[in-house]
């Protein structure tokens, strides 16, 4: 077995536990025989950059959870593939720029379809951001959540708008507070 296939196990391990065993018990969760070889697998692996140490137990590290970025795929006609070395990339790092001030939320119903936003897509969300008229914003109107676009009257008071002709626009009747600017859209499409 190559690193890349113990590197594969851990992350499955870390997928389901959150959290890695004592190095002794890694032992079984690799196939190792020996506690020694766990320790150069662990020295190698932290070398790479996948791990390291922390107060006598190993914890990931940021490269652990990237995943290799290919190169680009046409949705149109296909094309030759390229063997270029793939870069490395987190889906935080692709998804969302201020990490300490951005919370997800998901996505309940359909009134932002035209503008790609589905039921049950996960939005990444930027509190204490400049926003703008035209951004698409997690807001409370009345007291109630929601997520549309933000506009502006000819009299320059603000309103959401849906992006589903089916849902008229909101204009707040008491207070309009922004949680945030909507900066990515996640979406599964195989469960």
């Amino acid at each position: 077995m190559n690193d890349e296939k113990y590197l594969a196990a851990l992350r499955t391990y870390w997928k389901t536990h959150r959290a890695f065993p004592a190095l002794a018990k890694l032992c079984d969760v690799l196939g190792l025989s020996s506690t020694s070889s766990v320790f150069a697998l662990v020295s190698r692996l932290s070398d790479a950059g996948y791990l390291e140490r922390q107060d006598g137990r190993i914890a990931p590290t940021k490269k652990f959870f990237a995943r290799p970025l290919l190169g680009p795929v046409r949705a149109g006609l296909p094309q030759p593939v390229t063997q270029e070395e793939p870069e490395l990339l987190t889906l935080d790092d692709y998804f969302i720029d201020e990490p300490n001030r951005t919370s997800l939320h998901r996505v309940k119903g359909d009134s932002m379809k035209d503008a790609g936003i589905f039921d049950g897509d996960l939005l990444a969300v930027e509190h204490n951001s400049p926003t703008k008229a035209g951004d698409i914003v997690v807001a409370y109107a009345d007291e109630e959540l929601t997520v549309k676009t933000l506009r502006m009257t000819s009299e320059g008071k603000y309103f959401l708008e849906a992006a589903n002709v089916a849902y008229g626009p909101i204009h707040p009747k008491s207070s309009l507070e922004l949680l945030g600017v909507v900066v990515s859209v996640m979406r599964r499409v195989r469960r």
